[in-house]
């Protein structure tokens, strides 16, 4: 089993069907998509000597290449080290290092002039810009290199926002049975469909490359390489039934622009988003400005956009009871998953009740990269422990509370952040909030709000307090609320909480 065979088939039976375009630019079909994949291959195996199993980094742009290489690498029976491009030199060079990459694809502007990365020492760089690449695709093929389900396809390092980041080893199987979770679960696709890569092909926007490859659509980069909303909407004029995996962050500035400028948003298919939390009067504003064209997905990296989905059935059914309730879930299990809320002995916690979240099933990843103590904590009798804290419906809706660590504990009580967030957004002149716990010697933890207002609006801590007041616990209501021009992020549009923490402490 190797996902190169993906590409292979589609080649075969529509070699003249459009597969890459750059922009507005159509680059080639399937056939001569294909027949790069298996040159470049070649040479991987061949002038490179590697050999099967062992690793290849990609530090680049979203960019045309991106899709040869990673193809080129499986069917060379090769393992993808997919670096976001976002990440400083050294960060990268930590990965590269960490993982033993023996070659390292990239975009030669995020080198930078410091050498972090180019000084590891025996590794081959190949610009993917160079002339020295484009050689690499003149001639050559071989066949599709011979794969086990469970042998290493993915090497996907974690954003490690609370530490070193760790190498999540994805097999040609976890991948797999990813691609049919979203026939299952997420969406259709067809033939006459594009992909489009607004977020980093090195994470989930990339994944949902597989899917796509399978039923011959069209793959798309933005000519600029990055998320611009004007950009994506004029793409999406062009080729019709675009579908794009997007950050909550992501569609927040798609529906500004598309309200403010008047944007026809019917060229977008489908946005699926996941990656951070989206508050329900984020969604419901998407709604009204774009229409029915939304999918929530839950995932880690280590079960990579297959834990649960929210379809777009479930976000347009609001005539339901429950409707409300199922918004701010994360939707129920995929098709190839079982998933449960445990206690701290992952024991299962009755239904509303509040716990962490454990999943089985053929796409949990093997196990950490030369970390066995980390592996032995995430994974225990098959079930991965996700670190995140939930509660399950009669129904079996996931709703998502925080990430364990997350928890404020105040007087005895546990507070979860997103309930408190989830209110103070319904303010209409608040953009953003987070908020974290700071330590109080007498009661624990105390709540502590940063907000970000729209253009710039004035709040007073008295009205959000009110709107606390009116909606929650007393206990729950920050103690504190702080303005913020923006909430500190990392590479992946996630806060950074820990940041926030640290500000937190000094007074104000």
């Amino acid at each position: 089993m190797n996902l190169a065979n993906l590409l292979l088939r589609t080649a075969k039976i529509s070699p003249d069907r459009a597969a890459l375009a750059l922009g507005h630019s159509a680059l080639y079909g399937y056939g001569e998509l294909e027949r790069r994949v298996g040159a470049l291959a070649t040479q991987l195996r061949g002038r490179f000597g590697l050999e099967p199993g062992n690793r290849v980094a990609i530090f680049c742009r979203n960019c045309p290449q991106y899709v040869e290489i990673l193809y080129a690498i499986w069917h060379a029976g090769l393992v993808a080290v997919p670096i976001n491009n976002k990440l400083h030199p050294k960060e990268a060079r930590y990965i590269a290092e960490d993982s033993g990459a023996a070659m390292t694809f990239v975009s030669a502007d995020l080198l930078g002039d410091e050498g972090h990365l180019t000084g590891i020492e025996r590794m081959i760089f190949i610009d993917v810009e160079s002339a020295e690449y484009v050689g690499l695709l003149r001639e050559g093929w071989s066949p599709v290199a011979s794969r086990a389900p469970d042998d290493l396809a993915w090497l996907f390092y974690t954003s490690g926002t609370t530490g070193r980041p760790k190498g999540v080893m994805l097999s040609h199987n976890n991948l797999l049975a990813m691609t049919f979770c979203y026939f299952a679960d997420v969406d259709t696709a067809k033939s006459e469909d594009s992909i489009l890569y607004a977020a980093p092909m090195s994470h989930g926007a990339g994944m949902y490359m597989f899917a796509h490859a399978l039923v011959g659509a069209r793959h798309v980069v933005p000519e600029s390489g990055v998320f611009d909303p004007e950009e994506i909407f004029d793409l999406s004029g062009r080729y019709r039934n675009i579908s794009m995996f997007a950050a909550p962050t992501m569609v927040r500035r798609l529906v500004e622009r598309c309200a403010e400028s008047g944007c026809d948003p019917s060229g977008i298919k489908t946005i699926v988003y996941g990656g951070g939390p989206m508050y329900v009067e984020d969604i419901r504003c998407a709604l009204d400005v774009m229409g029915s064209r939304f999918v929530q997905i839950y995932g880690q990296g280590e079960c990579p956009m297959t834990i649960t989905a929210l379809s777009r059935f479930h976000i347009g059914n609001i005539n339901h009871e429950n409707y409300l309730q199922r918004l701010g879930s994360v939707g129920v299990a995929q098709t190839a998953v079982e998933v449960r809320v445990a206690d701290t002995d992952g024991r299962d916690l009755p239904i509303g009740e509040s716990g962490e979240i454990v999943v089985r099933g053929s796409p949990v990843m093997g196990g950490y990269w030369n970390n066995p103590d980390a592996t032995e904590k995430a994974v225990r009798d098959g079930w991965l422990f996700t670190g995140d804290m939930g509660c399950l419906d009669q129904d079996g809706f996931l709703t998502l509370k925080d990430r364990s660590k997350d928890i404020i504990i105040s007087g005895g009580s546990n507070i979860y952040p997103r309930e408190v967030e989830e209110v103070l957004l319904m303010h209409p002149a608040v953009a953003e909030v987070s908020v974290v716990g700071r330590t109080n010697p007498e009661w624990g933890e105390d709540v502590i709000a940063f907000v970000v207002t729209k253009d710039s609006a004035i709040v007073t801590a008295s009205e959000l307090d009110a709107l606390c007041l009116e909606h929650i616990a007393r206990f729950k209501r920050p103690k504190e609320y702080r303005l913020l021009p923006e909430l500190p992020k990392n590479n992946y549009g996630k806060v950074l909480k820990t940041v926030l923490r640290e500000e937190a402490k000094k007074h104000p």
